[in-house]
C-alpha cells in the first residue's frame, strides 16, 4: 500500500468541495476571554484545542504569540495531530535575549504547514487567532517597614474625577438643582410677601 492509500483523509481528491473548512477552537485557556500569565521561573502555560471538520490531517502545526508591539515570538512546531502544547514563556525570554517578550498583550496564532494567511478550504484547518493573553512581570516584594509606600493611594482623591466621570456630573446636577431651587424658593417667598 502506497502512503495515499494508508491516509486517505489526505487526499485532496476525496474531500468534496460542499465540505466546510476545518476549525481548531482553543479550549483551555477559554478563547472568549483574556488570560494573564506570568512571566517568572517555572510558570507553565498550557494551550488546549480540539478539531472540527478535519478532512484533510495537518502535516504539522506551528504556534506563535503576536505582541501587540507587533513582534512575532515563536513558541514551536508540532505534529498535525497536536491537542495540547506546554510553555514555560521565562524559558523562552532566558534564551532569546534578543527579542525578549515584553509585558503586553498577545495573540495566539495556530495555523498549518500553509501558513497564517491560509485561506479556508474545504477539510482544511483553518488558522485560528481567537485568543488573547497578557504576559506580565511580578514585582518583587518590599516589606512595608523599607518605605513602601502606595501612590495610587496617595492619589486616590484627584483620581475621583478622572475615574468616576459620572459620579462628578451627579455631584454637580445636584448642586446645580440644590442652589437653583434655592434661589426659586427665595424669590417666591420674597414675591409672596409684598
Amino acid at each position: 500500500m502506497s502512503n495515499n492509500d494508508n491516509n486517505n483523509n489526505n487526499n485532496d481528491d476525496d474531500i468534496p468541495q460542499t465540505a466546510p473548512a476545518a476549525i481548531l477552537s482553543l479550549t483551555q485557556p477559554d478563547q472568549r476571554s483574556s488570560s494573564f500569565f506570568k512571566l517568572a521561573p517555572s510558570e507553565t502555560v498550557s494551550f488546549e484545542w480540539s478539531f472540527s471538520g478535519v478532512l484533510h490531517t495537518p502535516t504539522s502545526l506551528t504556534v506563535e504569540a503576536i505582541g501587540a508591539n507587533g513582534f512575532t515570538y515563536p513558541i514551536g512546531t508540532f505534529p498535525g495531530t497536536a491537542t495540547s502544547i506546554d510553555w514555560v514563556p521565562y524559558d523562552y525570554q532566558q534564551s532569546n535575549a534578543a527579542t525578549p517578550l515584553a509585558q503586553t498583550s498577545y495573540t495566539l496564532a495556530v495555523y498549518d504547514e500553509r501558513g497564517l494567511g491560509a485561506t479556508m478550504k474545504p477539510g482544511f484547518l483553518t488558522p485560528n487567532t481567537q485568543l488573547t493573553f497578557a504576559l506580565y512581570t511580578p514585582q518583587s516584594y518590599t516589606a512595608i517597614a523599607s518605605g513602601w509606600s502606595c501612590t495610587e493611594c496617595n492619589a486616590a482623591t484627584s483620581n475621583i474625577s478622572r475615574e468616576n466621570p459620572v459620579l462628578v456630573a451627579t455631584l454637580a446636577t445636584f448642586l446645580v438643582m440644590f442652589f437653583s431651587g434655592f434661589g426659586l424658593l427665595r424669590n417666591f417667598y420674597a414675591y409672596q410677601r409684598r
